[in-house]
């Protein structure tokens, strides 16, 4: 009876200790897995290995003799002016410091929060061909190094680290797939992404494409990690759809509109140029990144998200769209 009581104590030590080595190592690989996802800037901010992600569809192929198959490349530099700040002029007008956020911006060297039509029109610009129009975005960090620059400790709300400058900078319109394009009205305001997107009821509004410059076929809305030798790369699409009355809207979306996967505009739409804004950073392996945005968002890569104000002169847009309704490639 002895020997039988010692045995069944010594089974349920076994299974007792066996449960919490099983405990201790699943919690470890928890914690690895958090460590992972998370280094330096809150839970939201995930990594993925380029290529774990399964190749993208494909882009809408040109159908039917109205489809406007040209691209214009606009040169406007990679921000080599050092234009930062915390504005929003497409979403907060007149309200300095109003994005809690530091953007980047290429085209217009003027623009802030207090930016009027007349003052975009008047600015000079950091396109060779003279476009005045503004684009920007929320800027890129290492949150392994402190920031010291001007614009790398004013945004605060938790935005911290040092900001990456952009590699390149790539600013394009395109046709639509299906029909010819009109052109934007002139000071047309534009936006892409949803910079809310992490407490967001839904992704609807998530647009932003994260990927690898060796990979262009593959994207993600969380962070990649590139082999070597490959860039971080940003791409943001604007809606190309315009309601053909309004250049700003409340909630500064209703006013522009997204094409369906097949190209076609919804109904009571134009199409306009289709904006792509492609971005690219060097990024040494597993350094942590931060988007920035707003404290709630927890720098979430599915907050990425841009803005533009069109300041193209008539003249210079009518050029846009008969380059793209003509099939031709031109640069600007």
């Amino acid at each position: 009876m002895g020997n039988e009581h010692r045995l069944l104590t010594l089974v349920v030590c076994l299974v007792l200790g066996g449960g919490l080595l099983a405990a201790v190592l699943g919690a470890s690989r928890a914690a690895g897995s958090r460590a992972h996802t998370s280094a330096g800037s809150g839970a939201a901010v995930e990594y993925v290995d380029i290529r774990d992600v399964p190749p993208g569809p494909a882009e809408p192929r040109p159908a039917g003799p109205d489809a406007s198959t040209g691209t214009v490349t606009v040169e406007c530099g990679r921000n080599e002016e050092g234009h930062y700040n915390e504005d929003n002029l497409v979403v907060s007008p007149g309200l300095t410091a109003g994005a809690h956020h530091t953007h980047a911006y290429v085209g217009n060297l003027s623009t802030t929060a207090l930016s009027t039509d007349a003052t975009l029109a008047a600015a000079p610009t950091s396109c060779r061909g003279g476009d005045r129009s503004t684009y920007y975005w929320p800027v890129l960090r290492r949150t392994d190094r402190a920031g010291g620059g001007a614009h790398e400790s004013s945004a605060g709300h938790g935005n911290a680290g040092a900001i990456l400058a952009e590699e390149a900078v790539g600013v394009e319109f395109r046709g639509n797939p299906v029909g010819k394009v009109v052109p934007m009205p002139r000071f047309l305001r534009g936006m892409t992404g949803d910079a809310v997107a992490f407490t967001a009821a839904s992704d609807a509004d998530v647009r932003a494409r994260w990927g690898c410059s060796g990979s262009p076929g593959r994207s993600t809305t969380r962070y990649p990690r590139c082999p070597a030798g490959e860039r971080v790369t940003r791409t943001l699409v604007f809606p190309s759809c315009w309601n053909g009355l309004d250049t700003q809207s409340a909630g500064h979306r209703s006013h522009l509109a997204f094409p369906a996967a097949n190209g076609v505009c919804p109904t009571g739409t134009f199409p306009v140029p289709e904006l792509r804004l492609s971005l690219a950073y060097e990024v040494p392996p597993e350094v942590p990144l931060a988007l920035d945005s707003f404290p709630e968002q927890r720098h979430s890569a599915k907050t990425d998200h841009a803005m533009f104000v069109n300041a193209m002169t008539d003249r210079q847009m009518q050029g846009v769209v008969d380059c793209l309704n003509e099939g031709r490639h031109c640069r600007i």
